[in-house]
C-alpha cells in the first residue's frame, strides 16, 4: 500500500527534465541477481537486475512504513519494482514514441536536488530522461518519472550533490 501511495504521489508539483549523459563504468555495480528470483544466478532476459536489500530510509521502522521493495545506502533510498522488472502494462506508461515513462519514489538523506541518468546495458539506445517534480524539500521523500527510451535492461544512476545510488532494471 505504502509503494501505491508513493508512487501515485509522483505526479504532483511542478518539474524539471533533466537528460544526462551516460551513467561511468567508474562505479562499482550494486548486488544483482541474474533472473530476479532470490538466490538465483541464472539469466533471465539476460539482465541482471538489482534486487531490495532492505535498507529502509530512517525513521520507517518506528513508523511501520518499512518496504520489502527498498534499496539504499544509508544516504540515498529507491524503491524498486518487484523481482527488478518493470512491465509497463503494469506499472508504467507506454508513450506514442515508443518510449516508457516509469514512477521511481526516492528518499534523500542529504541536503540537494535528485538527478537521475541512465544507460541501457544490453543494446545501444539514447540516455534515458528523468522528471523531478519540485514541491518536495531539499531532503526526505522524492517522486520521479524515469523515461525509457526503450524496453531493454536498463542501469539507473540518482545523485544528490556527491551522494549516488545505482540500481539496475529491466524494462520489458
Amino acid at each position: 500500500m505504502l509503494v501505491a501511495l508513493l508512487l501515485a504521489s509522483c505526479t504532483a508539483g511542478s518539474v524539471r527534465e533533466t537528460t544526462h549523459e551516460p551513467a561511468t563504468a567508474e562505479r562499482s555495480v550494486p548486488p544483482t541477481v541474474m533472473d530476479g528470483s532470490p538466490g538465483s544466478r541464472g539469466p533471465a532476459l539476460g539482465c541482471p537486475v538489482t534486487l531490495p536489500n532492505g535498507h529502509n530510509p530512517p525513521g520507517q521502522r518506528a513508523l511501520g512504513q518499512t518496504s520489502r521493495l527498498s534499496y539504499g545506502n544509508g544516504r540515498l533510498w529507491v524503491e524498486l519494482y518487484p523481482r527488478g522488472i518493470v512491465r509497463p502494462a503494469n506499472y508504467g506508461r507506454a508513450r506514442p514514441n515508443g518510449s516508457i515513462a516509469v514512477k521511481f519514489p526516492w528518499t534523500r538523506g542529504v541536503l540537494g536536488d535528485l538527478t537521475i541518468s541512465g544507460r541501457r546495458l544490453d543494446a545501444d539506445a539514447p540516455p534515458l530522461r528523468s522528471r523531478v517534480p519540485d514541491g518536495y524539500g531539499r531532503t526526505g521523500f522524492q517522486s520521479s518519472a524515469v523515461i525509457f527510451p526503450s524496453t531493454g535492461c536498463w542501469e539507473v544512476m540518482g545523485r544528490v550533490g556527491s551522494v549516488s545510488l545505482t540500481f539496475v532494471t529491466m524494462i520489458v
